[in-house]
């Protein structure tokens, strides 16, 4: 299947609360994505299948020069086929144009399948956050990728 990386969008709102239900036991609404959509201080990125559909998206908010991921999600039918893999990549070049220093996420301790996806993109392990997540309650790893 093919896709394309697009800045995220209103009109994607819909399918990304859509998405956030189906990957997140905690998800986000609507009105909380429309504060991660692109701006001077957030990348929001979407995969799109070639007919529009959402297939998965990655935010960032960047504070001075430190990048903060907030979540990334793929439709779960969808994954293992590179759109995470892609949405990182780009993720990671605009962050190289912003000039940021670093860019870190938390990654649920027992999720080995994005810990493999983020340490294939240069992120090692920082720190621990203990019962970060809830339902069900998990520790966090702190994952960091320094940029300079």
């Amino acid at each position: 299947m093919g896709f394309r990386i697009v800045n995220a969008s209103p009109r994607h709102l819909p399918e990304l609360e859509t998405l956030e239900k189906r990957c997140f036991s905690l998800p986000w609404t609507e009105e909380m994505l429309m504060g991660q959509l692109p701006d001077d201080s957030h990348e929001f990125l979407a995969a799109e299948s070639e007919t529009g559909e959402l297939l998965g998206y990655v935010g960032m908010m960047t504070v001075l020069d430190e990048g903060y991921i907030s979540n990334v999600a793929v439709a779960p039918e969808q994954r293992r086929q590179g759109i995470a893999d892609a949405l990182i990549t780009e993720l990671l070049e605009r962050a190289a144009l912003r000039a940021l220093s670093f860019v870190t996420l938390e990654v649920r301790e027992h999720n080995g399948p994005a810990i493999a996806l983020y340490a294939k993109h240069g992120f090692v392990p920082v720190g621990l956050r203990k019962n970060y997540y809830e339902a069900p309650v998990e520790n966090a790893i702190l994952m960091t990728k320094f940029l300079k």
